[in-house]
């Protein structure tokens, strides 16, 4: 006997969610997300600091985006994924709902209850979607998983500790010390 089969979430369940509500929603399976710890927003803030400033420095077009940000990663409206940063340099990838394609930086600040979807699913997901950098900070571990991709294929991955300067691929010039950062 064939199984039922189980349903396929859409954006549309997405935006239909009660107020205050969040989940991301890759292949169509939607993953509730449970409130940040502190440290997890103060890590947010820093790097979102930090970034900006060396974007306005340089005179830069990236713009930065903390969570929550729509990105739409898939021509479909079956992935929508709140990355806790996004750093989009293709203005034509941005429209008043969000980002439509793959960011070029994506950090994922991890959280005991999302340990397994951004070591694993979103690692997957954001490497077949184009995304040429990922950072994962892993603050229980104080550690930093780099991830630099080449369309689909791994260009390099280096791990780093909270006392590392880790550099910023997209960049020539930025690398982020994560012994000064203070947290």
């Amino acid at each position: 006997m064939a199984s039922a089969q189980e349903k396929l979430f859409t954006t549309e369940d997405i935006y239909n969610l009660p107020e205050g509500t969040r989940a991301e929603l890759i292949d169509g399976q939607l993953y509730y997300m449970a409130p940040p710890f502190r440290r997890h927003q103060e890590l947010l803030l820093k790097f979102c600091q930090l970034i900006a400033n060396y974007i306005d420095r340089k005179g830069g077009l990236c713009k930065i985006y903390p969570a929550p940000f729509a990105v739409f990663l898939n021509a479909d409206d079956r992935t929508y994924v709140e990355p806790d940063i996004s750093v989009i340099c293709d203005p034509d990838k941005l429209d008043d709902r969000g980002c439509n394609g793959a960011p070029d930086w994506i950090i994922e600040i991890v959280s005991p209850s999302s340990r397994q979807m951004d070591y694993a699913i979103k690692l997957f997901k954001y490497r077949s979607a184009g995304v040429r950098l990922y950072w994962i900070v892993d603050p229980d571990k104080e550690k930093i998983t780099a991830w630099i991709f080449m369309g689909e294929e791994l260009e390099d991955m280096e791990e780093y500790s909270f006392s590392d300067s880790v550099p910023v691929s997209i960049y020539d010039d930025f690398s982020i010390d994560f012994s000064k950062l203070d947290i």
